[in-house]
C-alpha cells in the first residue's frame, strides 16, 4: 500500500460522511416542509370551523411526518386558539384540542379535502381566564385585579376519589364596600352543570377587620362572586365532563371518540 492510497481513504470517507449529512438534512427539511403544509391546511379548516378571526395554532406531532403520511394516520394533531369571544360575556377564551389518530390521505390533507377524514379520539378544553371572570362579576359589583387560584386548604380523605365535575377555588380581588376600598379573598366551589360553570362562594375574608362582622357586606361579596358562566361548546362538540382550577384560569374539559373531522362545525 502506497502513501498515496493511505491518504485517499480518509478523504473518501469524509466525503461519504458529508454527503450522508447533506442528504439527511435535505430529507429532514423536506419532512418539516410537508408537515408545515399539512398544518397550514388544518389551520385553514379549523379557522372556518370555529369561526375564528385568525388562524389557530396547529402542530402535527411525531417524527417523521412522512411515515405518518404514508400510513394516513396522524397520531396527534394539536390545535389551540386564544382570544376567542363567546357572546358579550366572554372575550378571551383559550381553546385547545388534541386530535388523536386523524385518518386522512396525504393528498387529501395537502389539498384541504377533509371529507371522509376520521378521528379516533378528540380531547378538548376551554379555558376561562381571570379577566373574563372579572368582567362577569362586574355585572353585579365592580371588581378589579381578579385572581383565580386552587383552594388547597383541605385534602380528600385517603381512598376517596375527587368528583371531576367539582373543584375547590380561591378568588380574590379589589372592590368598594360602604365607600371603602377593600381586598377580598373568597373560597368556594366550581361545579360543571350541563356544560355551564357554576361558581358558589362559601367563606369570605376581608382585609378591613372593621367590616368583617357586617353580614350585609359579606352577603354582597358572596352574591357578586357566585355566578354562572356559559363557556360555549367545546371543540368538535365534545361533551364537557370535568372542570379544573389552575393559577389564573378555570378549565372545562371533555373527550369524544370516533367522529368525522368535519363534525361539530
Amino acid at each position: 500500500m502506497t502513501a498515496t492510497e493511505t491518504k485517499r481513504r480518509p478523504t473518501r470517507g469524509r466525503k461519504l460522511i458529508i454527503t450522508a449529512l447533506v442528504v439527511g438534512g435535505l430529507l429532514v427539511a423536506a419532512d418539516f416542509g410537508l408537515a408545515a403544509a399539512g398544518e397550514y391546511q388544518v389551520a385553514q379548516k379549523m379557522r372556518q370551523k370555529f369561526a375564528l378571526d385568525e388562524d389557530p395554532s396547529v402542530r402535527i406531532n411525531g417524527f417523521p411526518f412522512v411515515a405518518q403520511a404514508i400510513a394516513g394516520d396522524y397520531r396527534d394533531i394539536e390545535i389551540s386558539a386564544t382570544g376567542v369571544p363567546v357572546r358579550d360575556q366572554l372575550r378571551d377564551l383559550e381553546i385547545h384540542a388534541n386530535l388523536r389518530h386523524v385518518r386522512i390521505g396525504l393528498s387529501d390533507l395537502l389539498a384541504g379535502n377533509t371529507r371522509g377524514a376520521k378521528i379516533d379520539l378528540v380531547q378538548g378544553s376551554v379555558k376561562i381566564k381571570a379577566n373574563d371572570l372579572n368582567r362577569v362579576v362586574n355585572q353585579v359589583t365592580p371588581f378589579t385585579d381578579m385572581a383565580i387560584e386552587p383552594d388547597t386548604r383541605t385534602e380528600l380523605p385517603p381512598g376517596q376519589q375527587a368528583d371531576p365535575a367539582v373543584a375547590a377555588v380561591k378568588l380574590s380581588g379589589n372592590t368598594t364596600v360602604a365607600s371603602r376600598k377593600i381586598r377580598i379573598t373568597a373560597y368556594g366551589t366550581v361545579t360543571l352543570v350541563n356544560g355551564d360553570v357554576v361558581i358558589a362562594m362559601n367563606d369570605v375574608e376581608l382585609d378591613d377587620a372593621s367590616l368583617a362582622g357586617l353580614d350585609a357586606v359579606l352577603g354582597v361579596v358572596r352574591e357578586a362572586l357566585s355566578v354562572t358562566i356559559h363557556p360555549g361548546e367545546l371543540p368538535f362538540t365534545v361533551t364537557p365532563t370535568a372542570v379544573k382550577v389552575e393559577s389564573g384560569a378555570l378549565t372545562v374539559e371533555g373527550a369524544i371518540s370516533d367522529i368525522p373531522l368535519d363534525e361539530g362545525s
